[in-house]
C-alpha cells in the first residue's frame, strides 16, 4: 500500500470498525454522531477503493465478509496505535506530569544539571525529564530535529532557525601537570603556552572552537597532541603529561593537575539556553524554560569553581 492510499483509507478506519463491531449501520452511526447516510457512503466507498467486499448486507444488519475479517484485525490495530500515540503525546503536554527533552553538555552534567532539575522540580514534582547529554554540534542538530525541547550549550549559537539566550558564564583555566614548570605560578598569559602542546576537544565540541578563537586572539595557533570526546578524559591526558588544556572548571578536584588562571585574553566561555525558532512549547517546557531564564547570571552557582 502507498502513502496516497494511506492517506485515503485512514479517515474510514474508525467507520468500518463501528460497523463491523455492531453488524448494524444504524446502531454504528448513532454512537459516532454522524448521520447514517454518511457511514453508509464512507463504507461503501472504503470497499470501492480496496476493491472488495467487506460487509454482506441482510437488511438492516450486515456481517463481516472473510475480507473483512481480515481487514478488521489490522484496522483495530491501527487504531490502537493511533490512539495510544495521542495519549501518549496527551500526557507529554500536561502541565503536572508532562515531559521534558532536555540537552547539555558533559561539562554541566556532574552538578550544574542535577541541581537545576531538583529545584525545578520543588514545584512542578511530577514532571518528567529525557535527559541528553553530548556535544555541541550534535545536541543543536537535535534540536533542529525537534528530539529535544531546550538544551544548555556552548558557545552561544547563532543560527535563524534557534533561538539563544546566555544564562550564565564559566571561567577557563589552563590545565597543566603538577610536574610542569608553569605548575608553581597561580596566573598566566595564554600567549605564554604558545609552544606547548595542547589535549583538547575533538572538532564539534565547543570548547575546541573556544581553545581555537582564544589561542587566535593570544596570537598563536594551538599545537594539537591529542583530542578527546570528554573533558575529565582531556585532565587524565594532561596528568600523564601529554600536554596542556585549556577547561572549564572541574566537578572535583583532580590530582596531578594544576590549574592556572588565565590573565589574558578573557578565557570565559558563555553558557546559553537554546530552542527552536515558531515551535510552540507545551505547558511543562514553557514552565522549564521560564525557570531557567530566571537563573540568569546564577546558573553556575551550585558548580565547584565556577566562580
Amino acid at each position: 500500500m502507498t502513502s496516497d492510499w494511506g492517506i485515503a483509507l485512514t479517515p474510514r478506519l474508525a467507520h468500518f470498525v463501528a460497523v463491523a463491531r455492531h453488524e448494524h449501520v444504524t446502531r454504528a452511526a448513532h454512537e459516532l454522531g454522524v448521520p447514517q447516510s454518511t457511514l453508509s457512503r464512507a463504507v461503501t466507498r472504503l470497499e470501492d477503493d480496496l476493491g472488495v467486499a467487506l460487509f454482506a448486507r441482510h437488511g438492516r444488519t450486515v456481517s463481516l465478509t472473510p475480507a473483512g475479517r481480515t481487514f478488521l484485525a489490522s484496522a483495530e490495530r491501527a487504531l490502537a496505535a493511533v490512539e495510544q500515540a495521542a495519549e501518549s503525546v496527551r500526557s507529554d503536554a500536561d502541565p503536572a506530569t508532562g515531559k521534558v527533552a532536555f540537552g547539555f553538555l558533559h561539562t554541566l552534567g556532574w552538578e550544574t544539571v542535577p541541581g537545576l532539575i531538583r529545584a525545578f522540580r520543588a514545584e512542578h514534582p511530577r514532571v518528567r525529564f529525557a535527559l541528553v547529554q553530548t556535544y555541541g554540534e550534535a545536541m543543536l542538530e537535535r534540536l533542529r530535529a525537534g528530539e529535544l525541547d531546550l538544551c544548555l550549550t556552548s558557545p552561544m549559537p547563532d543560527a535563524p532557525d534557534l533561538v539563544a539566550r546566555r544564562l550564565d558564564e564559566q571561567r577557563l583555566r589552563l590545565v597543566v601537570p603538577e610536574d610542569h614548570p608553569l605548575a608553581a605560578r597561580r596566573r598566566i598569559r595564554l600567549a605564554e603556552a604558545a609552544e606547548e602542546p595542547f589535549v583538547t576537544l575533538e572538532p564539534g565540541y565547543g570548547m575546541r572552537r573556544i581553545l581555537e578563537a582564544m589561542c587566535a586572539e593570544a596570537g598563536f595557533r594551538p599545537r594539537i597532541a591529542f583530542e578527546g570526546e570528554e573533558a575529565e578524559t582531556i585532565r587524565g591526558l594532561v596528568a600523564a603529561g601529554l600536554g596542556v588544556a585549556l577547561l572549564p572548571p572541574p566537578a572535583f578536584a583532580r590530582p596531578g593537575v594544576h590549574e592556572l588562571t588565565v590573565t589574558a585574553p578573557r578565557a570565559v566561555r558563555e553558557i546559553g539556553l537554546a530552542w527552536a525558532e515558531g515551535r510552540p512549547d507545551t505547558p511543562p517546557v514553557a514552565a522549564f524554560k521560564r525557570f531557567l531564564l530566571s537563573r540568569r547570571g546564577h546558573l553556575l552557582d551550585q558548580q565547584v569553581g565556577a566562580a
